[in-house]
């Protein structure tokens, strides 16, 4: 059987293309952007990429077509497809009828956190011997592969609220039917999906209508949006997490400020403590919930406790990218203020006093449209200098919000970026780079000419 995938060098598609050819499918895929790493996992895996839609991609005829939700009417191969009156279908479907039906799935959704969580609940099951599948919307360093089909009943799955296609507005998420869910945080994002908040709270209760009633809800006791979404209707049992707080059904506590230690508590009874790689009070939730939904799946918290102790991280989560004698970069994914907050806040209890410069580019449909100016600078506060990167498209009113800040400095071009970084640093600091795209291709010329300007000094 022949797909062929449209916008197969995202995440989710690529993964998707993946999976599908570990099921023996003839993979072809069209994109407007192929470039590795994605570009380099999908031929190495056989998968024919063609640069570019146009209507001759679609021959020789495939079987089903798959469009991403990327894609819309007016793009040529999409209305080949529609001309030519082909079968097609969104990701999200293909994904529930061919990958997920009959297998437990474990899905993570919620606002902040998906990729991580997703990530540590994978590694734990792996760690422990089960052969899980696995869709994650980021590569987790553990496995160097963003989905893999795996031999067990589990499947753990990113469950997004964006989309799932032209043709089908729904959340990707409500397709995926688990057995297990996380709803990690639940705040307004996706402003040129979702008109208000509220809209996200129904797509969202839509999703805790599919969660069987032997199944379980894993979500935050002090999110009162998640609150407000179970205060509709839920049907399923529930346990609560939180940070120090022994009335949850789970919880943490601190024993190292920035979060790279902590003990864990299951209905109040210890089970066990770890210290790990990962920092900030974000990934210490991200752990107790993927240490419920193991739980879930039969594994012993005190065992997946041992297995945080051996994960990796995700790629571009705080992915230390260049360490010259006194500079750290990082590449960072956070593109909304609490997880740039959240970020920073880790990153400066590890480091105590020494500087940190925040580098962002604002790539963000919501980010752009200046949704978020009350809070984002704000968000900023742990750093001591920050750089956002102006390339045209920030709305007047952000320019005005971040021009307001005297910490904060707009630049235009990468070349400008680089140098003021160089002028900021004065030889020593971190480095975060936060963007979740390809931030102009900031990280090779931004580490050569640190290493130039730290050779003359």
């Amino acid at each position: 059987m022949h797909i062929h995938i449209l916008g197969i060098c995202g995440t989710f598609m690529g993964g998707l293309a993946i999976l599908a050819r570990q099921l023996g499918y003839h993979v072809t895929g069209s994109d407007q952007n192929v470039y590795p790493p994605m570009s380099t996992q999908l031929m190495a895996q056989g998968i024919v990429l063609m640069e570019g839609y146009r209507a001759e991609n679609l021959s020789p005829k495939p079987d089903c077509v798959i469009i991403g939700n990327a894609l819309s009417r007016g793009n040529p191969e999409v209305e080949a497809v529609l001309a030519q009156g082909l079968y097609y279908t969104s990701g999200p479907q293909w994904l529930a009828e061919h990958v997920l039906q009959n297998r437990w799935v474990l899905a993570v959704a919620g606002t902040h956190g998906k990729t991580t969580t997703s990530s540590l609940l994978a590694w734990i099951a792996t760690d422990q011997g089960i052969d899980a599948g696995f869709l994650i919307g980021g590569v987790p360093l553990n496995f160097g592969k963003s989905a893999y089909l795996g031999t067990a009943h589990y499947f753990v799955i990113e469950a997004d609220e964006y989309d799932s296609a032209f043709f089908d507005k729904r959340s990707k998420c409500i397709h995926y039917r688990p057995r297990t869910a996380i709803i990690n945080n639940l705040e307004y994002d996706h402003a040129d999906i979702f008109p208000d908040l509220a809209a996200i709270k129904t797509q969202f209760h839509h999703f805790v209508r599919t969660i069987p009633c032997n199944g379980l809800l894993i979500y935050p006791q002090s999110d009162v949006n998640v609150q407000d979404v179970l205060d509709k209707g839920c049907w399923t049992p529930v346990h609560k997490t939180a940070l120090e707080n022994a009335d949850a059904e789970w919880s943490a506590e601190l024993l190292a400020e920035d979060g790279s230690a902590f003990a864990l508590f299951y209905q109040g009874q210890a089970q066990g403590s770890v210290t790990w790689a990962l920092t900030g009070k974000h990934n210490v939730a991200n752990a107790i919930a993927a240490i419920a939904a193991a739980h879930h799946m039969g594994i012993a918290p005190s065992v997946a406790l041992q297995s945080l102790a051996t994960f990796k991280s995700v790629k571009r989560r705080m992915e230390i990218v260049g360490q010259l004698p006194h500079i750290t970069i990082y590449d960072d994914f956070a593109h909304h203020p609490t997880a740039i907050a959240a970020t920073l806040e880790g990153l400066r209890k590890r480091v105590g006093k020494e500087k940190i410069i925040a580098v962002l580019e604002l790539r963000s449909n919501t980010m752009r449209m200046g949704i978020h100016n009350a809070t984002l600078v704000d968000s900023l506060h742990d750093a001591d200098q920050v750089i956002i990167f102006d390339n045209g498209v920030l709305s007047p009113d952000l320019q005005q919000t971040m021009s307001s800040a005297s910490h904060i400095t707009l630049c235009t071009s990468i070349d400008n970026i680089i140098q003021q970084i160089i002028t900021l640093a004065h030889g020593s600091g971190h480095v975060v780079l936060m963007s979740n795209g390809s931030f102009a291709g900031i990280y090779a010329p931004l580490l050569a000419a640190l290493a130039e300007n730290s050779a003359k000094n």
